[in-house]
């Protein structure tokens, strides 16, 4: 299955902040909230959600083609993600703008505060998927992610005119976007990505219920962090699938990206919601574990070792049977 993954390639600018946020939030005076948080850690590490879904992707195995707008300055970005399995050639340069910058900070209690600033990522919308498509000998899937609204509809309804399969992730944009637009990326997806807050946000947008939702896609992945993830299919099945516990907790941002990357790397190789979704909530554990959404390194055996812990031993036998040996010797040899 050939996968484009569309939506915001970035530069990350990530903060610490040791305190708490709610700490510092008055109740009563919420509507005029003029706050400053010293940080005493800033890491500056290459993200954006389409390159980290993309660079997860090739890390399993697979070869994505990346879809989104850039600046000049991505070159050494471009470099790395293309070592890593990642087609960059349908990725658009501006040179007059700067890649888009997210300004990110984390609190004591993994609560994270962010500012986007989109730069050239305003031009994504210039970008054809029917190009990417024919350049590409053809699409199976496009991931539609964060990106410029107008980018993130004109895709959609390409993939849909021309047949392919669309998995939607509007997460951060549900905020920017309207009812109508909402509604537009929505319907006829094959799979919908969101975490519990943005559930909520798109039954408000969308004006639906969950079960009118539901009749429009194939399946609704709902993450929830430690708690692992909701899993929703069109005929009514719920299953919950836990997440894989953390040795370690170094910053959370990524982690979602994460989740879609292995998912996806095990769904369209013909595995069930439930295993994908395992392997899934693997990988995002392994990007838990470190500051940077591209900065996570395992080895094959150890994240087979931490799904047998987790689920069972079936569970990693038959991800190991069906992700194979691409994906052991993508990430042992990285």
């Amino acid at each position: 299955m050939r996968i484009a993954v569309s939506g915001s390639i970035a530069t990350d600018h990530l903060m610490v902040f040791p305190g708490r946020f709610r700490e510092q939030l008055l109740t009563g005076i919420l509507d005029r909230v003029s706050l400053s948080f010293l940080a005493d850690r800033l890491d500056v590490r290459e993200g954006g959600v389409a390159a980290n879904i993309a660079f997860g992707l090739g890390r399993l195995g697979l070869r994505p083609v990346l879809v989104g707008a850039v600046g000049a300055d991505f070159v050494a970005h471009g470099r790395r993600l293309a070592e890593c399995g990642v087609d960059t050639g349908s990725v658009r340069v501006c040179e007059s703008l700067h890649t888009a910058r997210f300004i990110c900070t984390t609190d004591l209690d993994q609560n994270q505060i962010a500012t986007f600033y989109a730069g050239a990522m305003a031009e994504a919308s210039l970008i054809d998927l029917a190009a990417v498509h024919g350049r590409t000998g053809g699409l199976d899937l496009v991931l539609v992610g964060a990106d410029d609204p107008a980018a993130m509809l004109r895709h959609t309804a390409t993939a849909h005119r021309l047949g392919i399969s669309v998995a939607a992730d509007p997460s951060q944009q549900l905020a920017r976007l309207t009812s109508r637009q909402t509604r537009d990326l929505v319907a006829g997806a094959s799979l919908l990505f969101t975490n519990e807050y943005e559930r909520a946000l798109l039954l408000e947008r969308t004006g639906w219920s969950q079960e009118e939702v539901l009749d429009r896609v194939g399946a609704w992945l709902v993450t929830r962090g430690a708690d692992g993830v909701l899993v929703h299919t069109a005929d009514g099945t719920r299953s919950a699938v836990p997440a894989v516990p953390a040795r370690t907790v170094a910053d959370p941002t990524g982690v979602g990206d994460a989740f879609r990357a292995g998912f996806l790397a095990a769904w369209c190789r013909g595995l069930s919601y439930e295993r994908a979704s395992q392997l899934g909530c693997a990988l995002a554990t392994a990007v838990l574990g470190s500051v940077g959404t591209q900065e996570y390194a395992f080895v094959w055996t150890e994240l087979l070792a931490s799904i047998e812990d987790a689920y069972g031993r079936p569970a990693a036998a038959e991800i190991a049977e069906s992700v194979g040996a691409e994906a052991r010797i993508s990430v042992d040899g990285a």
